[in-house]
């Protein structure tokens, strides 16, 4: 399989390939819709300039729209019925999971997104949030799946459990996204095997870890970006979060100093901390 990773930096975007980086003097949206990406990038790699060492790594994203699913894992949708039960919307969630339509929401703008080492944020008047760690779609402008992300949908569960329609609510503010550390460009799908861990930390003490895989996921990612794009145009592409399958347990909320670190072997970890 060949794999190339992409990410953003104050210097520019830099490629990696078989452990080297270099750099490339290509505009961020036009790189990322540009036809045959991941042959380019290997063809024109040798003359690329090399990177530096370290420094600073921003959220992989340039003009693009996050959006999310929802309820695609089954341990997803058991967390969704529990926190709505009180609210009559618990039975919502149930069908959604079986339905052959997906939930699709908008997440955040670009300016709204958290890079790896940044701060992410809780809502001021929830009491009941946590991080979400999501694989994240990259997709161009075409409706092609061109490279994975790891995602941080930061979410206020008891906002959302009051009422379903409160969800743009619970999951739309300043600093509930974060993406990165690289976007992950391959020739092939990514296999079902692929796993995705947490791990938060309070006071330097792990206080929650858990993790899933991609066989867990009830939709393929090529359904989801299918149901997208059905009837929304992204001129820039966009990143679509694929839901959720490690739910910390109800009796957890993240608080300010918290550590989230996600990971996924293959690209790398979002490391965040809550402000």
């Amino acid at each position: 399989m060949t794999s190339v990773k992409l990410s953003r930096t104050p210097a520019g975007v830099r490629v990696e390939l078989d452990g080297v980086a270099r750099l490339i003097d290509e505009e961020w949206d036009a790189l990322i819709n540009r036809d045959g990406l991941l042959l380019h990038l290997t063809e024109t790699f040798p003359s690329l300039t090399d990177a530096p060492a370290g420094g600073v790594c921003l959220a992989p994203i340039g003009s693009q729209e996050v959006w999310a699913a929802g309820v695609t894992y089954f341990r997803s949708r058991t967390a969704r019925i529990e926190e709505s039960q009180d609210s009559g919307g618990g039975s919502f969630y149930d069908r959604v999971y079986d339905a052959a339509r997906p939930e699709l929401f908008f997440k955040a703008a670009p300016w709204r997104v958290r890079g790896t080492g940044d701060l992410i944020r809780v809502r001021r008047d929830s009491k009941w949030s946590v991080p979400e760690p999501e694989f994240a779609l990259y997709v161009n402008s075409r409706g092609e799946i061109i490279g994975y992300t790891i995602g941080n949908d930061v979410s206020s569960r008891d906002i959302e459990g009051e009422n379903p329609l409160y969800l743009p609510q619970a999951k739309t503010y300043d600093g509930s996204c974060s993406l990165g550390p690289s976007v992950l460009l391959v020739d092939e799908p990514l296999g079902a095997d692929t796993a995705i861990s947490i791990l938060i930390e309070r006071g330097g003490v792990s206080v929650f870890d858990g993790s899933t895989t991609l066989a867990q996921m009830r939709r393929t990612p090529r359904e989801l970006v299918d149901y997208l794009f059905r009837e929304t145009s992204f001129p820039q592409g966009c990143v679509l979060l694929t839901g959720t399958g490690v739910v910390p347990p109800d009796s957890f909320t993240l608080a300010s100093g918290d550590r989230v670190a996600i990971s996924v072997a293959e690209i790398g970890t979002l490391d965040n901390t809550v402000e």
